[in-house]
């Protein structure tokens, strides 16, 4: 398995099967749920995951276009998105993650993802609905989605 993160290239001719981990990222609030997952990949050589927890955030960053280092996190997940084979989306129930609900609203008709969402989520009922609406694969947690699909 191998790991990629912004601003780390993702090619995208690779015959590995690339997941992207999108969801909640909310420094502070969000665990980090991303290395569990990077965790149960260790030893599954065909996998390539995309983690958008960038190692060397900085908080200080202006979220703006004109600000070039988040302008390079955005791009960097929307390609991400693209250029993902599989989207396991996790909705932390700590967060509020408006740009992950964005995303999901982006691909719910895909056919990439897959949505853990616990129990707690602000808007767990919106979640489910639109998973129902798309046949989006829905868990309340991480380890069930994973025993299913990997």
């Amino acid at each position: 398995m191998t790991v990629i993160k912004p601003p780390q290239r993702i090619n995208a001719d690779s015959k590995n099967h690339k997941v992207l981990l999108a969801g909640s990222i909310e420094m502070g609030k969000a665990e980090n749920w991303q290395k569990d997952i990077e965790g149960h990949f260790k030893n599954k050589p065909n996998f390539i995951l995309l983690n958008p927890r960038r190692d060397d955030w900085d908080s200080s960053w202006e979220q703006t276009f004109e600000n070039p280092n988040f302008y390079q996190q955005v791009h960097w997940e929307l390609n991400a998105l693209e250029k993902a084979d599989t989207i396991i989306m996790y909705l932390c129930p700590e967060t509020k993650s408006p740009i992950s609900l964005l995303e999901l609203g982006l691909y719910a008709n895909s056919k990439k993802l897959l949505i853990c969402c616990p129990t707690g989520f602000w808007r767990k009922g919106n979640v489910e609905i639109i998973a129902d609406k798309f046949n989006i694969p829905f868990y309340e947690t991480i380890e069930q989605l994973l025993k299913k699909h990997f």
